[in-house]
């Protein structure tokens, strides 16, 4: 199982795979993209289609409706028909030779127009003048209807469906006397065929399968070229998609102001998506064939990568110490020839390493061997100065005297043996430093003062050996004898505000340094080299060094020394340095 994984985990297949993923990310964000963009561009041209269809369709029907609305119009104005009623309304019934007149004028009229069926009209009185069969208007219509017509005051009213026959529309207009201030005379019917209506003579060999459906008020409908059927209500109620079984239409409905019909332009869902369906699959087989092509691509492109980095590797793992072999290879990508060079190269500086610390090895036995035969105890030096000591105690030359032990009890603390420990007391550092101190002022006389404050209870700090020794002789270099005048060194040792820290810090009132100076040694302090000449601050460098090594991993950031100066002011050199955690308290023996 562990051999499956590292095969998988090989870095041909994750280059193979990795293609793959990037190029199927691709395809199918491009497909995504390209498909919305384009089926919203077709469904946008269909909406727009048929509601031209629509606009083209009402547009027609208010034509046809004007039609309607002239013919009823002129029979209502006619001269003949107007004094006919006059008489009616004054009780001068019409004769039957005025009323077969009428036939003639209704017939002159119903030409204009081929789907009028024919013409009615009737007195206030409901009783109907023509035809003649004496039948009343609240028999023939509702009084709903008539009522419109009352409150239409003139204006043409569709009464739906004919009761004697279904395929005749029924429109009432009420007939106002011109001559008598528009008093109410009577009204006029006129019986129109549905056919009149077809908005929509297509039979789809043009191409076009829209379908117009025309609803009256009440929802009936008035004429319709749909092959299926449709619930008119479901057509009238729907937004914008109505359903019937699984056929699905995109309705566009138009309103018409004069009769309050609704036009209803249907159009099959189908149609609109058939170009997305034809997208649809050119994208997929479009897609199938870009991943089979990309996928022989990517094989062969990560065949390509990895079999100079197989062979290279093979190369490192029969490498053997001392006696490795280059690997004489030419590839075509720089890259990898870039690799191999490289490899080559350490090799070649591998068997030289390996020849170079043969023979030093050999040199320093050698070297030992001699060091061992000429080595000389330290013990010499410190008994040497001893001698000086007692001698010059002898010739009185007691200041002499005093410098010499000085000095090799200075010597002795610096120069360790193998198993001492690096570690010391705050104390035994502090006596360390005065003795230095001591020694400075035989040179510098007065002009050189100092001050050591030390609480008892941190005098058996351990700390690192000559960690403060520096600071006060980088005081003394750069400080007191960088003057004529009188400075005093003062050092101090207190606990830290921060729990657990032991502060320390080295005065001097000497000349300080000029910002241009301060800048150079706290840059050398964080990491940039040490300006040339006097007063570079080596030994600053050297501490904060050996600060990082001992405490850098206890305080969990590098340790600085804080260092300020002014031209004139002096110098203060400040550290902070844990307090036990590893250097656990001694007390003076």
């Amino acid at each position: 199982m562990q051999r499956k994984n590292r095969h998988f985990n090989s870095l041909r297949n994750q280059i193979f795979v990795g293609f793959v993923m990037v190029m199927l990310v691709v395809l199918l964000l491009a497909g995504i993209t390209a498909y919305d963009r384009v089926a919203s561009l077709l469904k946008s041209n269909a909406e727009k289609h048929i509601h031209q269809t629509a606009v083209q369709a009402s547009g027609r029907l208010d034509a046809l409706i004007a039609q309607v609305n002239s013919l009823t119009a002129q029979v209502a104005d006619d001269a003949y028909v107007q004094r006919l009623l006059n008489g009616e309304k004054h009780g001068e019934k019409a004769t039957f030779n005025q009323r077969q007149a009428l036939l003639q004028i209704a017939g002159s009229y119903q030409s204009f127009i081929n789907g009028a069926q024919s013409m009615e009209i009737y007195t206030t009185e409901y009783s109907r003048i023509f035809p003649m069969d004496d039948r009343s208007l609240n028999h023939r219509l509702e009084r709903s209807w008539i009522v419109r017509a009352d409150e239409g005051k003139g204006r043409l009213v569709w009464a739906g469906s004919d009761p004697d026959d279904p395929s005749i529309l029924l429109a009432i207009r009420r007939i106002s006397l011109l001559d008598r201030s528009f008093e109410h005379g009577g009204y006029v019917v006129v019986r129109m065929q549905r056919s009149f209506f077809q908005l929509n003579d297509s039979d789809g060999t043009d191409g076009s399968q829209d379908s117009i459906m025309l609803l009256d008020g009440g929802g009936e409908v008035v004429t319709s070229n749909l092959d299926v059927h449709l619930d008119p209500q479901a057509v009238m109620n729907s937004e914008s998609i109505v359903q019937n079984g699984k056929e699905s239409y995109i309705v566009v409905k138009q309103r018409s102001e004069l009769t309050g019909w609704t036009l209803a332009v249907l159009t099959p869902l189908r149609e609109t998506t058939e170009g997305v369906s034809i997208l649809r699959t050119a994208l997929l087989v479009s897609g199938i064939i870009g991943v089979v092509l990309f996928l022989v691509m990517s094989f062969f492109l990560s065949t390509m990568i990895t079999r100079p980095l197989i062979r290279l590797m093979r190369a490192m793992r029969g490498a053997q110490p001392g006696a490795m072999r280059p690997n004489l290879m030419v590839s075509s990508t720089m890259e990898i020839n870039e690799l191999n060079e490289v490899y080559n190269q350490m090799v070649y500086r591998q068997n030289e390493l390996a020849q170079v610390v043969h023979e030093k090895e050999v040199m320093q036995s050698r070297a030992e061997l001699k060091a061992l035969q000429s080595q000389i105890n330290p013990h010499f030096l410190f008994n040497t100065l001893e001698a000086f000591y007692w001698s010059l105690e002898d010739k009185g030359e007691e200041e002499m005297a005093r410098m010499v032990i000085a000095m090799s009890r200075l010597f002795r603390y610096i120069i360790s043996s193998p198993d001492q420990d690096e570690w010391v007391t705050m104390a035994d550092e502090l006596e360390h430093v005065e003795r230095y101190l001591n020694i400075m002022q035989m040179r510098l006389g007065d002009r050189m003062q100092w001050e050591i404050r030390l609480s008892e209870e941190l005098r058996g700090v351990r700390i690192p050996k000559l960690l403060i020794q520096p600071l006060v002789e980088n005081a003394v270099l750069h400080g007191i004898e960088s003057t004529l005048k009188p400075g005093k060194i003062e050092i101090s040792v207190q606990s830290s505000m921060t729990a657990g820290l032991l502060h320390v810090q080295v005065q001097d009132d000497g000349p300080g340094m000029d910002q241009e100076r301060l800048q150079a040694v706290l840059h050398a302090l964080d990491g940039g080299p040490a300006a040339p000449g006097k007063g570079t601050g080596v030994g600053l460098i050297n501490v904060q060094r050996r600060l990082q090594l001992y405490f850098g991993s206890q305080l969990g950031q590098a340790v600085k020394l804080e260092v300020e100066s002014k031209a004139g002011g002096g110098t203060v050199i400040c550290l902070e340095i844990p307090r036990g955690t590893g250097m656990e308290a001694v007390h003076d023996s």
